[in-house]
């Protein structure tokens, strides 16, 4: 079944995207909730119109995209845990935290756009995080996991 995304579905596609689904996921989840609209030719013909148009204002939001991945590609991050026996973490890291760590550091990204190694991470180390910014924007980010040593 051929969908013309309505807003950004995680693991899916993003806003104006046309995506191929399974009739049950569209006509039960995505059509429903206001997610998606059907592919039909003459929404397609609607769609490429407003693409057309809004092509240079799209040129601006990704080169804002680009400058903030050159602003956090220059951070460098070291989340701090409480640390069981050896390297476990008492608890796991998230993409919320990876969130907060940028807050506190004062740059803005949402959780929904950071995919970490297995979702979550329970041991101490360095990871890597992706972060989309944009459809063409995605940066690779890497960070480290230290134990807290405040008592």
């Amino acid at each position: 079944m051929e969908l013309i995304l309505k807003q950004d579905v995680t693991n899916l596609g993003f806003k104006d995207d046309i995506v191929n689904v399974k009739p049950g996921y569209g006509r039960n989840f995505l059509i429903p909730q206001g997610k998606a609209v059907l592919a039909t030719s003459s929404a397609k013909k609607v769609l490429a119109e407003n693409l057309k148009q809004r092509a240079f204002k799209e040129a601006k939001v990704i080169k804002d995209a680009q400058d903030l991945a050159k602003k956090i590609g220059a951070v460098e991050m070291q989340i701090k845990s409480k640390v069981g026996a050896g390297d476990k973490l008492f608890g796991s890291v998230s993409s919320q935290d990876l969130e907060a760590a940028f807050e506190a550091q004062g740059h803005t990204v949402e959780r929904n756009r950071i995919t970490l190694p297995g979702r979550i991470i329970k041991r101490l180390g360095k990871y890597e995080a992706t972060i989309r910014l944009h459809r063409e924007v995605s940066i690779q980010f890497p960070f480290e996991i230290v134990a807290d040593t405040q008592k």
